[in-house]
Order: C-alpha cells, then sequence, then structure tokens
C-alpha cells in the first residue's frame, strides 16, 4: 500500500464519563495513563499508526477544549493536523468533516477513521488487516469496518452480520445489529455470522464523500459550503459556524447502516474498546487473588477480584473486599461494586446535582 495517499484520523473527542473519577471533562480518559505504561491512550494510538504511514499524515478529531492536550501529547503534529470541532455532533458530522479537509490536501486521500481510547495487543496482526483494508479501499467503491471476531456473547457491542466473501478475508456487510440481549448475542456468536463492531472505518475520500451525499445530505450541505477555505486560517471560523447546525449522528446510523458498498474484514487482534472500568480491569495484570492494581503501593488483605487505581505516591490498605473497583483521584474516592459499575455515568447525573461541576 502506497502510504502517499494514506492518512489516520483519530477521533479523541469523547468525556469518557464511565470513567469517571478518573476521566473528567477537563482531561478525559483518552488523555491518561489507563495501562500504567507512562504513555497516554491517545499517545499509544498514534504510535500504533505510526507504521502505516508518517505523523504528518496522521489527524486527531477533538474538541477545541482539548487542542491543547493534544498540543501537548504529541508535539508531532502541526495545528492543521488538529481538527477542532466546537461541539460534540456524534461521528457522522465528524467523519464528513474530516473527509472534506482531507480530499482538499488530496483526492485520492484513502484513510482510516478509528477512535483513540480502543486496546489493540497484537498490533502487526492489526497493521495487516487495516492495510488490507486500505489496499480494498483504494481500488473499489467501498465502505470497511473492521469486525472483532466474537470471544465470548456480549451483550455491550453491537454486532456485524457478514454474507458474501468478495475477496480472501473481506465480507459484504448484511447488516449491523444493535447491542442484543444475552440470548440472542449467544444467537449471533453460535452462527459464526456476527462479529462485533468495533467503530474503526477505512475508505477512500471519494467513496465516503459520496455516501453523505447520497444518505446524509443535510450534514454533506452544510459542510461542502467550504470549498476552497480547508486547510486555511478560514477553515476554524467556518467550521466554528456550520458545525454546530450538524444533526447529531452516528455514522454508522448515517451511512454504514443505508450504505449498499459496505464491507469487512473479520479480526483478532487483542482488542477491547475500553469502556468501562471493569474492561480496563480485564486487560491489566492480576496478582493471585486476581486483584489487578495500578498506581500506588496496595496491600490487599483477603481481598479477591478488584480493580485498584490510586496516587504514585500512596499507599492503601485494603481488607475483606471482593469485586470492587476502587479509584482515589485525591479529590474524589470512587468505591463501587464491579457488577454494579453500569450505574457509574448515572452516578456522575448524581455528583453534578449534588456539586454542581467541580468534581466532573
Amino acid at each position: 500500500m502506497n502510504a502517499k495517499h494514506t492518512y489516520v484520523a483519530i477521533m479523541a473527542g469523547g468525556v469518557g464519563s464511565r470513567f469517571w473519577p478518573g476521566s473528567r471533562e477537563a482531561r478525559p480518559k483518552q488523555f491518561l495513563d489507563m495501562l500504567g505504561t507512562g504513555k497516554s491512550l491517545l499517545r499509544l494510538t498514534f504510535e500504533r499508526f505510526l507504521p502505516i504511514c508518517p505523523a504528518s499524515h496522521i489527524f486527531i478529531v477533538t474538541n477545541a477544549a482539548y487542542k491543547d492536550l493534544i498540543r501537548e501529547q504529541l508535539p508531532e503534529l502541526t495545528d492543521n493536523q488538529i481538527l477542532c470541532e466546537p461541539s460534540r455532533n456524534n461521528t457522522a458530522p465528524c467523519v464528513c468533516y474530516t473527509a472534506l479537509k482531507l480530499a482538499a490536501l488530496d483526492p485520492d486521500a484513502n484513510f482510516v477513521i478509528a477512535p483513540s481510547d480502543h486496546i489493540v495487543l497484537k498490533e502487526q496482526a492489526f497493521l495487516d488487516k487495516i492495510q488490507q483494508a486500505l489496499s480494498f479501499a483504494a481500488g473499489n467503491d467501498a465502505l470497511i469496518t473492521l469486525g472483532i471476531q466474537p470471544s465470548r456473547p456480549d451483550t455491550g457491542y453491537g454486532y456485524i452480520q457478514m454474507e458474501t466473501e468478495v475477496q480472501s478475508g473481506i465480507f459484504k456487510v448484511k447488516r449491523f445489529a444493535e447491542k442484543p440481549d444475552i440470548e440472542t448475542a449467544k444467537q449471533f456468536v453460535d452462527s459464526g455470522e456476527y462479529l462485533w463492531n468495533a467503530g474503526i472505518f477505512v475508505w477512500n475520500v471519494k467513496s465516503i464523500l459520496s455516501a453523505f451525499q447520497r444518505h446524509a445530505t443535510d450534514v454533506y450541505d452544510l459542510l461542502c459550503q467550504g470549498d476552497g477555505i480547508w486547510n486555511t486560517a478560514d477553515e476554524q471560523p467556518f467550521i466554528n459556524h456550520q458545525y454546530p447546525q450538524t444533526r447529531n449522528i452516528a455514522v454508522d446510523v448515517a451511512i454504514m447502516e443505508q450504505a449498499e458498498n459496505v464491507y469487512t474484514l473479520p479480526a483478532e487482534f487483542g482488542w477491547s474498546d475500553l469502556g468501562t472500568w471493569a474492561s480496563l480491569y480485564h486487560e491489566l495484570a492480576h496478582d493471585e487473588q486476581g486483584n489487578a492494581m495500578v498506581g500506588g503501593t496496595t496491600m490487599a488483605l483477603d481481598t479477591t477480584n478488584c480493580l485498584v487505581r490510586t496516587p504514585a505516591a500512596k499507599l492503601t490498605v485494603l481488607k475483606d473486599l471482593n469485586d470492587y473497583i476502587i479509584v482515589d483521584e485525591d479529590d474524589v474516592l470512587l468505591i463501587y461494586p464491579k457488577n454494579k459499575e453500569q450505574e457509574i455515568k448515572a452516578v456522575t447525573a448524581l455528583v453534578k446535582k449534588e456539586t454542581d461541576d467541580k468534581y466532573l
């Protein structure tokens, strides 16, 4: 694959409220060292794509509030490589904006658009699939999504149903399925026809812009008025005015579920979307009692299957706990049953009601 026409866009504008109190409005999870590696999730994602294309071809799509954080963590980038959204309108406007900007730079651009907060344990296997998808996108009018071979009937992911294999390892998509209940998830996995939807997309700028013109005309019409301003000083004022008027809708719904030319590559590369504290727990190393600990020193006495995240200089002593999330962020201490972690997003609403935004 010719890197000359290869680009990557990393989406880094989310808040990550399920990771509160680690993830905050001012510094969401993608900017944090969640794995104890010394690097943020964003930095790890950026470095993961460097074998695909040079740093000059990697763009970050983020909320305007995080521009300085991007500069701090990715000093290799120019200001033109940081796309600042003035509002959070989901992924469809984000993809359309990115495609228009890249098409102005390179009308033959093929690009990957991926979240900034995923884990990939088998990086070479990941890169091989990305290269295969880029090659297919360069030669075909195709919208491609990476599908993850499911390892269990998980209810937390959307699913992709495959049909015809059109090329070695590349399948036409029959349909997308929303997050299922457990019985439906079991049926999906048992059938062998379904993959997890990882939200990692690959396409040529012509293909995706054509899809917007056909299936999300309102979004396209608002943003395509910027002809001639992309990659100039006039781009940001235009985006500041037009972007908030776009519809709040996911690219999956606006484009992928509507289009006929959608394909998927089944893949297995040690993927996690790292959406919750429990998913982080599963990715970390565990001690003999099944505890995963990041940060300071923890003495876990008769304590099992817990996730413990504390400040580096702090000693924490735990006794007789099982299956808990313990997150100490100095101004907030969270102690919560791991099997009830889906409530944490709702807890942040309660915190906001009681304390305004002070702890968010």
